[in-house]
């Protein structure tokens, strides 16, 4: 903040005040007009009159403005979770010998009317270390789900905790985390979720199984069977006669041309991002040097002042001073507007994230592909292995037991690694129709998150830039006279 009171200049008056509200299902900023045209939020009576609404839910300490909403499908349901109120905690359990060591813990407040929920309104007090538990147990048991990224653990919590800006920014990626996780239609009402949110004191280490996996598990050994396959990944050998087995592989064209289109997406994506940088950091610096500029002519007018004896002089200094004014408010402008286009413009930054909650999907399908196909390769090699034992037995009159115990033995295999395929194949089918469900929602929220966050910009950009005008023609009209004594 510049001083202008120590030299002799009053504050600059402040512009019509900027309301800052909250949008829950279409996030734009409403222009006031006379008529209800289409056309009326790019042809108002002024831009400068419109009403600039805050694009990235701000308000936590409310839990009312979630409950209202546009959205027919949303109407009657709600969760609202706000992170405040970070503590220091010592855990002497946590470090032997040393002394113990210090962790942050955050009030976490949830309301809704959810059914699955216990309540309309709770706290819990939690840990980052539990945030990363329920990260781990939301990713296994939705696996194929475009699920939100927590936040980065980043440095040594213990050396940073004493930072408020540490405390701060933590505290915001975390609100920010749940609130991706309250409005995913899917996750929002999962039981991991609704525990993490609930219940009391420490949560338990608790081992998530997979949602459809375990359910359809058949035959002995089973489901340890399809985690052994998948660990053995592809290393397996053809092996016993070099037998290949089928391929499994990607035949869903759909799925493949989204992939590419979102692909392409993700690097426009991060050419935009960097480009929306480049535009803050210039509004940045003219708000900076315009700053400048005004602190450089409160210092020209104090001199000009002290100096004035004739009236000339005395005019001189009141234009000085008119200038010195006009720029720390085209400065305040500058200001404001760059942190409403970091607001409406961070939404670039969110989707960058969103893309790697995709990618992660993407590795669920893989892995999965990747599971089936094992399999798939160990059947081959067991058939191969019990064609070859059985036409060996049969060659040798009176073969020895041994042998076709073995073949027995093989065969048993044989039917647990069928079950183990059948359930591959319905884990990767589940995997599939959830990437098709998920495309779907994002669509659909991509379009009406980059509208909002194009319309607000674009309107907050008119609206600041005609602020910005009517300062300096005001000063225009103050220094006219320089302008008629010169024709």
């Amino acid at each position: 903040m510049m001083s202008y009171e120590k030299h002799g200049f009053e504050e600059p008056q402040s512009h019509e005040p900027i309301n800052s509200l909250v949008l829950h299902d279409h996030q734009f900023a409403e222009i006031p007009t006379s008529d209800a045209s289409p056309n009326s939020f790019i042809d108002p009576p002024s831009y400068a009159e419109a009403v600039f609404r805050s694009f990235d839910n701000t308000q936590t300490n409310q839990h009312d403005d979630d409950v209202s909403t546009s959205a027919p499908s949303a109407s009657h349901t709600y969760l609202k979770i706000s992170v405040n109120d970070p503590r220091k905690k010592h855990d002497l359990a946590d470090s032997v010998g040393s002394g113990g060591k210090n962790y942050l813990t955050y009030l976490i407040t949830t309301y809704t009317n959810l059914p699955e929920f216990n309540g309309t309104e709770f706290s819990v007090r939690r840990r980052f270390k539990e945030v990363v538990m329920l990260s781990d147990q939301l990713s296994e048991a939705y696996r194929g789900f475009f699920i939100p990224t927590r936040p980065d653990k980043g440095m040594v919590e213990s050396q940073v905790m004493q930072k408020h800006e540490f405390v701060e920014q933590r505290r915001v990626a975390l609100e920010k985390y749940f609130r991706k996780l309250a409005a995913h239609l899917v996750i929002r009402r999962s039981e991991d979720l609704r525990a993490f949110l609930q219940v009391q004191g420490d949560l338990p280490l608790m081992k998530t199984e997979n949602v459809a996996a375990v359910a359809d598990s058949r035959g002995k050994g089973g489901g340890d069977l399809v985690r052994r396959f998948k660990e053995l990944r592809q290393s397996v050998t053809y092996g016993w006669g070099g037998t290949k087995p089928p391929l499994v592989v990607e035949e869903d064209k759909d799925f493949l041309e989204r992939k590419t289109k979102l692909q392409d997406f993700e690097v426009q994506l991060s050419s935009v991002s960097l480009q929306a940088e480049s535009l803050v950091k210039a509004q940045q610096d003219i708000g900076e040097t315009m700053g400048q500029l005004g602190l450089v002519f409160v210092k020209l007018t104090k001199f000009e002042t002290e100096e004035a004896v004739f009236i000339s002089q005395k005019t001189r200094a009141k234009d000085t001073k008119n200038m010195a004014t006009s720029s720390v408010k085209a400065s305040r402008l500058y200001r404001e507007l760059n942190s409403k286009t970091i607001k409406h413009l961070d939404k670039l930054h969110d989707y960058l994230g969103v893309m790697l909650d995709v990618n992660n999907a993407y590795s669920d399908r893989s892995n999965a592909l990747l599971t089936l196909q094992t399999v798939v390769t160990e059947i081959s090699i067991l058939n191969s292995r019990i064609e070859k034992l059985e036409a060996a037995a049969f060659k040798v009159f009176g073969a020895d037991r041994s042998r076709f115990q073995k073949i027995d033995e093989l065969k048993e295999t044989l039917r647990v690694a069928e079950d183990a395929k059948n359930q591959a194949v319905k884990e990767y089918k589940r995997i599939k129709d959830t990437n098709k469900t998920e495309f779907e929602r994002l669509d659909e929220e991509k379009r009406e998150d980059f509208f909002g966050m194009l319309k607000g910009f674009v309107v907050n950009q008119a609206g600041y830039a005609e602020k910005m005008a009517s300062v300096w023609e005001t000063f225009a009209k103050e220094t006219s006279g320089y302008a008629q004594n010169s024709s």
